[in-house]
């Protein structure tokens, strides 16, 4: 069963509350919150999606889909844990060393909370091969993180697939989520490559009705 985890980035100002709650209305399975320090990438949305984190913990029982595109990983899954994530996933590419990934897992993981690994488009999947046995989750970066609306890069689908088919060769438990440039196009590529998480922000929050895109991005 794909899932779909709905990205809040490009949510207008003033309207969150009541895209909040018709996103839940519509059956989204996750908030997704790009979570950015200026630094990893150009972006700055660290505080705001820690605001709407804790106003969606307050108002929703949806889980939260934490993705991290910062430097310090490490402060930040202590500020986001503290909103109770479901799942807090952090970039390989910000880790100076491969204790430092392991130390960051085991961080997450003890604090009660899954933990994913993102890879940046230019990152090759087989450096994330060795971690997968203790993760939930594995992140393919379909555009270059930190700006919403991009075009999907189709060369990512064999990324995709070779993830996929190393997993079931391996008998492993993990989901694999895609995100960017994820609409009505795009998503039935990404599932047959084997993704089985959606990260869709723009397709769904700028649709007229939000249920029937996130409906046909699962089927």
């Amino acid at each position: 069963m794909v899932e779909v985890s709905t990205s809040i980035l490009s949510m207008k100002e003033g309207e969150e509350s009541k895209a909040f709650l018709a996103l839940e209305a519509a059956k989204t399975d996750y908030f997704h919150m790009d979570v950015m320090d200026g630094k990893f990438v150009e972006k700055h949305t660290y505080e705001k999606m820690l605001r709407n984190a804790s106003y969606i913990k307050r108002i929703s029982n949806l889980p939260l889909d934490v993705h991290l595109m910062v430097e310090d990983v490490k402060s930040a899954v202590d500020d986001f844990l503290a909103v109770d994530p479901n799942i807090i996933t952090f970039h390989l590419e910000a880790c100076k060393s491969k204790e430092e990934v392991y130390e960051i897992i085991n961080y997450i993981k003890e604090n009660n909370c899954k933990v994913g690994i993102a890879v940046k488009p230019n990152t090759k999947i087989e450096e994330v091969y060795e971690f997968l046995p203790y993760i939930h989750m594995c992140l393919v970066m379909t555009v270059e993180p930190g700006k919403g609306g991009q075009t999907f890069l189709t060369d990512m689908l064999q990324k995709i697939g070779s993830l996929k088919k190393y997993v079931q060769q391996q008998g492993l438990e993990l989901d694999i989520e895609v995100d960017g440039g994820i609409n009505l196009r795009t998503a039935p590529e990404v599932k047959k490559a084997g993704a089985n998480v959606l990260v869709s922000g723009t397709a769904i929050v700028m649709a007229h009705d939000f249920k029937v895109i996130i409906d046909e991005l699962k089927n």
